[in-house]
């Protein structure tokens, strides 16, 4: 690496980019990049920090959606008021993200960017329906998360000539439940055996339920048959239990030697998602 550079606008990152043609790469909190550089997998003669670009660290709520921006990190998430009040999934997430220091720099954009199929935020992200803006020089457009993984480690978005400058998911209504399950060797620190997460919203015509879980596919995967299911009747314990055991059904993981075994994966999931549905259910009826 032969440049560092700290660009004012996205309009000048992007320029940047451009002009070392795929071999400058973005950066902002650096947990996954400078680890690869250090080991040799990565090498870029350009490192593009968006850090100091003026609202990236922001996180901004309207009247529809709660937006993040690229250098927020999961300290200032789990530290931010009406996130911690409405949101408690992601606030639990951030929680998750390695230890403190880690939290202090590392970003939800970065770790969704890392395209990993347990990566504790793109699996909140999946249930929260989550948007990111991308920007290169063909301009600037929002699109869903989910539509930005291609497998194992590979992004639809590619660093050294784009930028995700926001995330945004649409703002919590008052009958709305969020929640988080992460099984783990330990609550942090390590790679999960299987994380999940919910949104849950009832209202009297109809339920809007979404459930992400990994690692059980290729990519971070929302299980859509147990959202019919449950958006079709009505929510009580012995529908949370069918869904859980539709998820299970659905679910593919692999067995990992450093992890756990597909077996055991696919038996604890049932129990995972039904307490992650119970606890959404409960926030949604204001019951916790």
């Amino acid at each position: 690496m032969t440049h560092y550079a700290y660009p004012s606008t996205l309009e000048e990152a992007i320029q940047v980019l451009a002009q070392h043609d795929g071999h400058a790469r973005v950066i902002a909190g650096g947990t996954d990049v400078m680890p690869a550089i250090r080991e040799g997998t990565l090498a870029p003669c350009c490192l593009v920090d968006i850090t100091r670009i003026p609202g990236l660290d922001e996180i901004q709520v309207s009247d529809s959606y709660l937006t993040v921006g690229a250098a927020v990190t999961f300290a200032a998430i789990q530290s931010h008021p009406f996130l911690r009040h409405h949101t408690p999934a992601l606030v639990n997430t951030a929680s998750c993200v390695g230890a403190a220091a880690i939290q202090n720099a590392a970003t939800w954009v970065g770790n969704i960017v890392q395209a990993m199929p347990a990566a504790d935020g793109a699996i909140i992200a999946l249930a929260l329906e989550a948007e990111a803006r991308v920007v290169d020089q063909q301009g600037a457009g929002w699109q869903p998360v989910e539509s930005m993984f291609r497998g194992p480690g590979l992004s639809t978005i590619d660093p050294t000539r784009q930028v995700v400058s926001h995330l945004r998911f649409p703002r919590p209504g008052s009958q709305t439940g969020t929640a988080w399950k992460r099984v783990g060797r330990r609550p942090a620190l390590v790679l999960p055996i299987l994380n999940c997460a919910v949104k849950l919203e009832i209202n009297a015509q109809e339920n809007n339920v979404t459930l992400a879980l990994g690692p059980v596919a290729s990519r971070p995967k929302r299980m859509r048959k147990a959202e019919v299911y449950l958006n079709e009747r009505k929510i009580t314990k012995e529908t949370i239990q069918e869904a859980a055991k539709l998820a299970q059904a659905e679910a593919n993981p692999r067995s990992s030697l450093m992890r756990s075994s597909r077996e055991y994966r696919l038996q604890i999931i049932p129990t995972l998602v039904s307490e992650a549905l119970y606890l959404a259910f409960q926030r949604a009826s204001n019951e916790v």
